[in-house]
């Protein structure tokens, strides 16, 4: 089956999700932290970093849970941005959906640092409760 695919300049919305042509997609097989945990916004000027000023090349390979699309992203010289995110340690694998092909690409820390990302995958959702509450009682809050 020939998979679709969307080329076009990216606008980068967070750490794993960018937009090309109007339609959103989610970044094949990483979890970038959000926007409001720590490093959400390192990630997301990483990617804006990688992608400024290129053509991405979406392959899509899915559509999630959330009705997002899901795709390969590739650079002009063909490299993958979902590797590109693991390897400066922006992103973690999600072996979940990527089979474990990102894990070995995986930053000594990455896992430590993006601990709420490493959380959701573990199910352990309570730990994002945990964070957004303390964001809201005031704590960095404004």
């Amino acid at each position: 089956m020939d998979h679709e695919e969307i080329s076009g300049a990216a606008y980068v919305v967070d750490g794993d999700t960018i937009t090309i042509n109007k339609t959103q997609i989610r970044l094949f097989g990483i979890d970038a932290p959000e926007m409001n945990h720590p490093f959400g916004k390192k990630a997301k000027w990483a990617l804006v970093a990688l992608c400024k000023g290129m053509k991405i090349r979406a392959v899509i390979t899915d559509t999630d849970d959330h009705g997002r699309t899901v795709a390969k992203c590739f650079l002009p010289d063909g490299r993958d941005l979902s590797a590109e995110m693991v390897k400066i340690g922006m992103a973690i694998d999600w072996p979940k959906f990527s089979g474990g092909i990102y894990r070995p690409l995986e930053t000594e820390d990455a896992r430590k640092k993006l601990w709420l990302a490493d959380a959701r995958q573990k199910g352990r959702m309570h730990v994002w409760a945990k964070f957004e509450a303390r964001q809201k009682s005031g704590t960095g809050a404004k």
